[in-house]
This record gives structure tokens, C-alpha cells and sequence, in this order.
């Protein structure tokens, strides 16, 4: 039977280090690294910008939760997830229940001029700082489920990994 620690699942806001954090705690633990996002453009054979503007978040919403399920049954797994997905709740109780999660944080200010205007955001189409603001609200309590809440502000992806295999390692 797998134990909870087993898997690392990163979630957080769109730019607070998931991605970078999780390529540094692969290399340090051996795990297997999984960029959901990445994952779910694999499977679908489309970007995700493309996934937003042809079938809609919806759609997109329903890959990721099936695409999370499948990843989840691995062994060994580092797995970096979207920003959004925590909205469905479905996906907080299958993150809990198969690894060890770990919020990543960031105040707004680095977190805009860490996405900048990445043309990969969908969400942020149309004003950055705005859109920035206005997920951050509408998110607010969204990641206090994790096991453990580390704010990337100020901090090398490098210090931000080393914290949590400090708290993992526990």
C-alpha cells in the first residue's frame, strides 16, 4: 500500500515555482517529475492555449482531473500541477489522498513578474497584473488543504526545494 509521502504533489498559483521547484526535488529524491500541464498537452496532442480556445476551460478541467487520477496510481512521483487545479474538489481529496502536498505561495508582485506575459496563460489573456490579482482573490483558501505552505517570495527555486524535502524528510 502506498503511503501518503510517497508522492510530492506541488500546487499553488501560477507562478510560484511549481514547475522549477519540481524538476529540483526529482533530481534530489529520484522521483519521476510530472508537469501536469504538460502531461495533459501530451495526452490531448494540443497546447494549452489551444485546449482553452477550441473545447474551453471546461473541457480542460475534466482532462486535468482525469490526467491527475492516472498520474496519481504511480509510485514515486513528483507532480507539478496547474494553478487551477484545486477548483475542483474532486482533485484536492485525490491530491490528499495519494501524496504528500505542498502549497507553493508567492506575494502578487512576484508573481507577475515571474508570468510576465507568457503567451502559455490563458487566464491571463487580456492584463496580467488584473487577472493576477483577481485569481489570487478568487483562490484565496483554495491550496490551505496541502500538508505543508512554503512562500517562494524572495527565494531561489534551489532554497525553496531544500525547505521542502526538510519538511518531508521529517
Amino acid at each position: 500500500m502506498k503511503g501518503p509521502k510517497d508522492n510530492i504533489v506541488l500546487i499553488g498559483m501560477m507562478g510560484t515555482g511549481k514547475s522549477t521547484v519540481g524538476t529540483l526535488l526529482a533530481a534530489e529524491t529520484g522521483h519521476e517529475l510530472v508537469d501536469l500541464d504538460l502531461e495533459i498537452q501530451r495526452k490531448a496532442g494540443s497546447t494549452i492555449p489551444d485546449i482553452f480556445a477550441n473545447k474551453g476551460e471546461a473541457f480542460f478541467r475534466e482532462m486535468e482531473n482525469a490526467v491527475l487520477r492516472e498520474v496519481l496510481q504511480r509510485d514515486r512521483v513528483i507532480v507539478a500541477t496547474g494553478g487551477g487545479c484545486v477548483l475542483k474538489a474532486e482533485n484536492c481529496k485525490e491530491m490528499a489522498a495519494n501524496g504528500w502536498v505542498v502549497s507553493l505561495k508567492a506575494d502578487a508582485e512576484s508573481i507577475i513578474s515571474r508570468v510576465g506575459d507568457d503567451p502559455n496563460r490563458p487566464l491571463l489573456a487580456g492584463g496580467v497584473r488584473e487577472r493576477v490579482m483577481r485569481l489570487l482573490d478568487e483562490r484565496k483558501g483554495a491550496y490551505d488543504f496541502a500538508h505543508c505552505t512554503v512562500d517562494t517570495t524572495g527565494k531561489s527555486a534551489a532554497d525553496v526545494a531544500s525547505e521542502i524535502l526538510m519538511h518531508y524528510r521529517v
